[in-house]
């Protein structure tokens, strides 16, 4: 079980990086939003490429953060059933989860996104709109995002394994506790 681990550890902390990078990226687009606009409305000037920084910073955003907020187990769950059952039950259904619909889900669309990058990259393409980006930067978030997202649900699925068979992979806590969220 240990080589497991390792490996779960490892995509834990490339997941946590590719968190922090998502964290300032929430920066870098609201200053971008901010300059955008004053020098819209400041100056009455605009750029295509700066609507599209926004939008691209965005799309990276999300698609690097899923990986971080899985790791974090602060996802989205129907919590119907989860918070009646104990922490044993908990973690059978979130292995159930895991191997029926998130890493089918993800490896599904990292491998259908990866030829819309490719393409792309390839063919050089660029914004139809006048002063715009490159494309394929915000189409390789696409792949990269749902890769990031299948690695981390298998790092989620080692772990609760590992907790089932008696073994504690470190901060355990956080997904055998459940608290139900304040509405």
């Amino acid at each position: 079980m240990s080589p497991f681990l390792a490996f779960s550890r490892a995509v834990d902390a490339v997941n946590e990086r590719f968190g922090r990078i998502a964290d300032w990226l929430v920066l870098a687009a609201c200053a971008v939003s901010a300059g955008n606009a004053f020098v819209r409305y400041g100056v009455s000037w605009s750029s295509n490429a700066l609507l599209e920084a926004q939008w691209y910073l965005f799309a990276a955003m999300v698609m690097l953060g899923a990986s971080y907020t899985l790791f974090r187990n602060e996802h989205v769950r129907v919590d119907l059933l989860y918070g009646w059952v104990g922490p044993r039950t908990r973690l059978w259904i979130d292995i159930l989860g895991l191997l029926v619909f998130l890493l089918p889900a993800m490896a599904l669309l990292a491998w259908m996104t990866w030829p819309f990058f490719l393409d792309s990259f390839l063919r050089g393409e660029t914004s139809s709109d006048a002063g715009g980006l490159i494309r394929w930067p915000v189409k390789l978030m696409m792949p990269l995002g749902f890769f990031l997202v299948l690695a981390q649900g298998v790092s989620e699925l080692i772990k609760r394994v590992a907790v089932l068979r008696g073994i504690d992979p470190g901060g355990v806590q956080v997904f055998t506790e459940y608290t139900r969220p304040e509405q």
